[in-house]
């Protein structure tokens, strides 16, 4: 059986790698703070002295880190310990041009590379029901697999590495889009004295519904959404990185911009 390596273990990666160990994988895990193994040690992990030491030790590593630099800064060290046939799997959201040269890195060295951010957040992770978007070759995709199943539902390859990224970061603009136009539709709604509750429950099952509005019906305000928010932001900023100018991405980001602006106090 593979021996499995998890990298970031916060609210997403979390549950992602509790579901890999409770499906009897061998797991290791890496984290800054000991403390944070502990749940996982305790159903029969094994903890990783460094990043180097973790990527000597796997056959396939997962990462979920927040952001580029924090994925550049691990897989640095990670790649260079990582033996020829192992598999890197990247589950966070970052540039596409960042996974491109990841995956030169790694095949220059005979490693497997997939790109893989999900979407479902932490009770998707919970539930084993997360989207896994991935880009990469065939066969990559196919070393990984059996290990996404542990906390995916649907599981796709979308074409070459940054493929994956490139859905998830739309993905991610339209949801922060949907909870700006939620906001704006209750607001309007307000003004013209239909009651708030009353037209949330209507929508829910009517034809303007969508999980984003869903959403923000459910915040008491959208200060509630305040530790979601940043990661909105840096997707929809990662849209318009990767699209300037583009009308289709200037409107979502439009869109999203007086909520996500409410939601960070901004």
């Amino acid at each position: 059986m593979q021996r499995i390596g998890f990298i970031g273990i916060g609210s997403q990666g979390g549950p992602m790698a509790m579901r890999i160990v409770d499906a009897g994988m061998p797991l290791v895990v890496w984290a800054r703070r000991p403390e944070a193994l502990e749940p996982y040690l305790a159903k029969g992990a094994s903890a990783a002295a460094s990043v180097a030491d973790l990527g000597a030790r796997c056959d396939h590593v997962g990462v979920c880190v927040v952001d580029d630099a924090g994925v550049l800064a691990i897989c640095d060290e990670l790649i260079p310990a990582m033996r020829p046939g192992a598999c890197l799997a990247l589950h966070s959201t970052v540039l596409p041009a960042t996974v491109e040269e990841l995956e030169r890195r790694c095949t220059a060295r005979g490693i497997a590379f997939v790109d893989a951010p999900v979407s479902g957040g932490a009770p998707g992770a919970e539930a084993g029901t997360l989207t896994v978007m991935c880009g990469g070759t065939q066969a990559a995709f196919d070393s990984a697999h059996e290990v996404f199943e542990t906390f995916g539902k649907l599981i796709v390859l979308l074409g070459p590495a940054g493929a994956g990224q490139r859905a998830k970061i739309v993905n991610n603009a339209l949801l922060a889009a949907n909870m700006g136009l939620a906001q704006a539709a209750l607001q309007a709604g307000e003004t013209l004295g239909v009651d708030r509750a009353a037209l949330a429950a209507l929508v829910k099952e009517s034809s303007g519904r969508s999980f984003g509005f869903e959403v923000f019906a459910r915040l008491p305000s959208p200060a509630a959404f305040a530790i979601g928010a940043p990661l909105l932001v840096k997707d929809v900023g990662l849209l318009g990185a990767i699209l300037p100018g583009h009308d289709g991405a200037d409107l979502l980001a439009h869109a999203a911009h007086p909520f996500l602006t409410a939601a960070t106090g901004g």
